[in-house]
């Protein structure tokens, strides 16, 4: 697929907004994408989760043996790509402000894994999920996510395949455009719930 045929996909559940928003990383957009809108269509999410297994088969030389996603924006497209691949699907949550395995989830020792999420922006929440899945014996060998919102500039430390990379601007709260900065934002997403 790309991107302009992911973002028809967003486009078309509804999950392409325009506004005054403030993202998970704390940076300020006038475009958000509603993940969560998409992912109450099980045909549109099974059909961008496919195509992003698809190029993750085809771009991720190594193997991995589970999917661990973050929660709460990775837990359904974690969950459709390890229906996709045939793998079990885990995710990640917050304990005391710090991404952890629960709920009996368990990495072997050194097992490869593939991080999902659903969409990238700074790769904050990529990393600390990264950063958990070693800390519970796994092996990060690749991430994945539907949209790359950085257009390219979010390190992970590790092979990164998105379905589509696009660059909407960002601006910090002290760095407004005029368009932004006489109204009120509004932070939608997900960070802080779990």
């Amino acid at each position: 697929m790309t991107p302009e045929q992911v973002l028809k996909e967003f486009e078309k559940a509804g999950a392409l907004l325009r506004g005054h928003f403030i993202l998970s990383s704390g940076l300020h957009s006038d475009v958000f994408l509603q993940k969560a809108l998409v992912f109450q269509n099980a045909k549109i999410t099974a059909k961008l989760c496919k195509a992003l297994a698809a190029k993750v088969r085809e771009e991720v030389k190594q193997d991995f043996t589970a999917i661990v996603s973050p929660a709460v924006g990775g837990i359904v497209p974690g969950y459709e790509m390890g229906r996709q691949l045939g793998l079990p699907a885990m995710y990640v949550e917050r304990q005391d402000g710090e991404f952890t395995l629960r709920r009996g989830f368990e990495l072997k020792k050194n097992q490869p894994v593939l991080m999902v999420e659903d969409i990238v922006t700074t790769g904050l929440s990529s990393r600390e999920c990264l950063d958990a899945i070693r800390k519970a014996g796994g092996k990060p060998v690749a991430a994945a996510c539907l949209i790359d919102r950085s257009g390219g500039k979010a390190k992970l430390g590790v092979k990164f395949v998105p379905l589509a990379s696009v660059k909407f601007p960002a601006w910090d709260a002290n760095k407004l455009p005029p368009h932004l900065a006489n109204t009120k934002g509004y932070k939608p997403g997900s960070r802080g719930l779990a």
